[in-house]
């Protein structure tokens, strides 16, 4: 009879997992809401112009269209009844499972504002990274019609609040964006002069690398005309702009990149949650008193050998994919279990500008073109597929050496419709 494996979630660990699970006597169904797989490090490269969108996402079909024993499903979960061991699907349909692996990822966390989040988009998604492009770009575009200056500066000013990685990096493309790539496209407006405001309410940007890596950041931030705020987190956020402490900040375009949480995932199984949603999970991944029930990725609470958090990143959710394959390989050969899964980290990579990145691989840590280099190398080694490959590489030579950026297009209905 076949073990039936049912992967929620067709991210980084999801899909790790079913590359490297094949046994006989196996069937795999896959679940996930999108029908594609995402590379969500270049997410904000989307948002930002310079890639499109068939880039950096593929068909979950096309990359197991030779497995015979994976099955893709295109569904929405809505909970799971651990008793009769089925996944409820929005609609009415349910699937069975003997192994459940829930690798459900995580979403926006607004800190109890949620209301700011038709202001304020976070980026999570192709659907996030369009509208913050489409935002971005009609920017500039009512920015060009306006003829009242205090109007035109608050079209002109763009907020990011959050000053991890994707803050810094969109804070880093967007100044490209307006320094470099729009200056000599517009004619009643001068784009040099638009307003980049990065926001953070701890005290220094990139705050997971070295101190000295975060103040190489800030300074490259700095020339190339971001205005970096630290120490003071945002009070407020409404269609107008955003309030700093007691300051408010006229700006029509401001992108969240402060938070995330866990899904419901936890909640459908029953499980202990720490206090971002995640599920708690054993040594080897599985959830107390459901051992056939795994929890991966930004889903899961799970602690390095020093009782530090796992980092929620790309290559701790592949680790976690491929250690769940063994440990179901293993039950299914009846060999002894593999030890509890043990996170090997590989280091922090965040891109500032052109020729300019920061790596942290603790006693060693690079800046400037040589990090930037590094940096490129090892995102266009995970991406899927030599097209992908290719075609990255090529946009971003192109972006590199005639600083125009490929993806400047805005198709969706509301081009001229009013937007908060």
């Amino acid at each position: 009879m076949e073990h039936r494996v049912v992967i929620v979630g067709g991210g980084f660990a999801g899909l790790q997992l079913a590359k490297d699970l094949k046994c006989p006597n196996l069937s795999i169904t896959i679940v996930d809401r999108r029908n594609h797989h995402l590379f969500q490090p270049l997410l904000y490269q989307v948002a930002t112009t310079v890639l499109a969108t068939s880039e950096i996402a593929w068909p979950i079909r096309a990359v197991f269209r030779g497995r015979k024993d994976v099955t893709t499903l295109l569904g929405e979960v809505v909970g799971v009844d651990v008793e009769k061991r089925l996944v409820s699907l929005k609609g009415g349909h349910a699937i069975p499972y003997d192994t459940l692996v829930l690798a459900t990822g995580a979403r926006h966390a607004y800190f109890g504002r949620d209301e700011w989040e038709p202001f304020a988009p976070g980026l999570k998604a192709l659907e996030d990274a369009t509208t913050i492009r489409r935002r971005l770009l009609l920017a500039f575009e009512k920015a060009e019609l306006e003829t009242d200056p205090q109007a035109r500066a608050a079209m002109l000013t763009f907020s990011i609040i959050g000053a991890g990685p994707t803050g810094v990096e969109m804070a880093g493309i967007i100044a490209e964006l307006a320094q470099r790539t729009l200056v000599e496209e517009f004619r009643n407006i001068d784009t040099t002069l638009a307003r980049i405001l990065l926001v953070e309410a701890g005290p220094r940007v990139l705050p997971v690398f070295h101190e000295a890596l975060s103040q190489y950041a800030e300074r490259s931030l700095a020339s190339m005309g971001v205005e970096v705020r630290t120490g003071r987190p945002v009070t407020d956020c409404t269609e107008e702009g955003i309030s700093i402490g007691d300051e408010f900040v006229p700006s029509r375009t401001v992108i969240w990149a402060a938070g995330v949480q866990a899904s419901k995932a936890a909640v459908w199984v029953g499980a202990e949650t720490d206090r971002a949603g995640r599920a708690i999970v054993q040594p080897d991944l599985t959830i107390s008193e459901h051992p056939e029930i795994f929890v991966v990725g930004d889903t899961a609470s799970v602690k390095t050998g020093e009782g530090m958090p796992v980092p929620g990143i790309a290559p701790a959710a592949k680790q976690q994919g491929k250690y769940v394959a063994q440990v179901i390989k293993a039950r299914l050969k009846q060999r002894s279990a593999p030890l509890p899964f043990k996170y090997r980290h590989l280091g922090n990579l965040a891109t500032i500008g052109p020729s300019s990145a920061v790596i942290d691989f603790g006693r060693l840590r690079l800046k400037g073109s040589i990090a930037w280099w590094i940096w490129g190398f090892a995102h266009i080694y995970f991406l899927i597929g030599t097209r992908s490959r290719m075609a990255v590489a090529l946009s971003w030579l192109w972006a590199f050496t005639s600083g125009h950026h490929s993806a400047r297009l805005i198709t969706q209905k509301e081009t001229l419709k009013d937007e908060v």
